[in-house]
């Protein structure tokens, strides 16, 4: 869970998580609040970046930590309140039926901006996801393997790019419908504005357009993941 100035929602969504049964990892992303603090009060582990690296990175790092601890299976979700921990379940039982990534999609919520950028994108890359920008996802062994690696730190991957990544080995993609709850406090790091929107689609665009096509090292992916399944 990435978080960044979100003391007044990290306590609850940790707590939560912790009644269900899951163990939480949080990555204080630089806040200038009491976030890590409240996060580690609440029982999460907290790791801490001592400078602001954007949610995709911060992400990445509580996922590199979740693979080295072992983890097969790591869920990522928000820490400002619209996910519902209790939701969890629904990407769990999808992942049985044998997915590799599952996106908890609501597409009924978002600004006007968020349904123009994902049109657009479904358009550009030929995605077939409706929710792009949804941060409550589970990733399996094989995503994570992806996901962890250096070549998705080199930009910013926290929605497009994370699904180019994982589409261009072929692993499964799977939406599941989940509710959604409308933020509360703070706004979006992306949609809080039409300049902050202008962006967002002219960097995710050439981010796009990079991706189109496998790299060498997911040809590489791919193929031991072809071994894998021989085998």
């Amino acid at each position: 869970m990435p978080a960044m100035n979100e003391q007044k929602t990290i306590a609850i969504v940790v707590t939560a998580v912790i009644q269900c049964g899951y163990k939480i990892i949080v990555v204080d992303d630089a806040s200038s609040d009491k976030t890590a603090k409240q996060a580690k009060a609440a029982g999460a582990i907290v790791l801490k970046n001592i400078q602001n690296l954007g949610a995709w990175k911060a992400t990445q790092a509580g996922l590199r930590y979740a693979n080295k601890l072992g983890y097969k299976l790591v869920i990522t979700m928000d820490a400002d309140g619209q996910h519902d921990p209790c939701d969890i379940d629904l990407l769990s039982n999808a992942y049985c039926n044998g997915a590799d990534v599952i996106i908890g999609s609501c597409t009924e919520r978002g600004s006007t901006g968020r349904h123009i950028a994902w049109q657009f994108f479904k358009r550009l890359n030929g995605l077939n996801v409706s929710d792009i920008t949804s941060g409550f996802r589970l990733y399996n062994e094989k995503a994570l393997e992806c996901l962890v690696s250096k070549q998705a730190t080199m930009l910013e991957y926290q929605c497009i790019g994370v699904l180019l990544m994982v589409r261009n080995i072929k692993l499964n993609i799977v939406e599941v419908s989940v509710p959604m709850k409308e933020r509360e406090i703070g706004v979006s790091r992306i949609f809080h504005s039409w300049i902050a929107v202008g962006y967002y689609l002219l960097y995710s665009g050439l981010l796009s357009l990079s991706k189109a096509f496998p790299t060498k090292k997911e040809r590489y992916m791919n193929r031991l993941t072809g071994l894998k399944n021989v085998d």
